[in-house]
């Protein structure tokens, strides 16, 4: 059966290109992630309120330079596509920005971050999904972008805010943490917002 639209970005949107640097223009790159990234993402994963908000933990850096690999290849297969938010100048990193769940045919993915406990409270994950967001958006051709929380965390919730991700509604008892189920906010950002 045919579809009675064409899709909104075709296949290739992404892959024919390298996955870019990107610039927040205040002092944070957006870049590919590299495998010595990984005693960073391991050491962020042992800081108590990062994990309390995510659903896997990260027990060595070999684990954590698995992870690695997988956000490096996901590029490729235009589902995922991963960056580290590192200073521009130093390169430490300060966190991890996403768009998961992308569908180029329907125009959607899902963004998702996370920060170090160094970088909390400086705007850092506001100004990579910003940064990402209008990328996505008004460079590669999405149409809307979706972000979740769980409803209890309100410093995502300022993230989403800040950002011009909308709040459209709540999902109820969405997603397991490890202390139970949480209900969760749903914000969207579409082109043109």
């Amino acid at each position: 059966m045919p579809y009675l639209t064409p899709p909104v970005l075709p296949p290739g949107a992404l892959a024919a290109r390298p996955q870019p640097v990107l610039p927040t223009g205040d002092g944070l790159l957006l870049r590919p992630w590299r495998a010595e990234d990984a005693p960073a993402v391991h050491q962020a994963f042992q800081d108590p309120v990062l994990r309390q908000w995510h659903v896997r933990g990260c027990d060595s850096v070999t684990e954590a330079g698995g992870w690695i690999e997988e956000w490096r290849s996901a590029w490729a297969s235009e589902r995922n596509a991963q960056w580290a938010v590192v200073d521009a100048d130093t390169g430490t990193l300060y966190g991890r920005v996403a768009l998961r769940v992308i569908l180029l045919d329907e125009g959607v993915a899902e963004v998702a971050y996370w920060t170090t406990e160094a970088a909390r409270g400086r705007g850092v994950a506001a100004r990579a999904t910003d940064t990402l967001a209008r990328w996505a958006l008004d460079e590669i051709g999405l149409h809307r972008l979706e972000l979740m929380h769980a409803t209890a965390n309100e410093a995502s919730c300022r993230v989403a805010a800040k950002t011009g991700f909308r709040l459209e509604g709540t999902r109820r008892s969405a997603v397991l943490h490890a202390d139970g189920w949480h209900d969760m906010h749903l914000h969207a950002r579409v082109r043109g917002d």
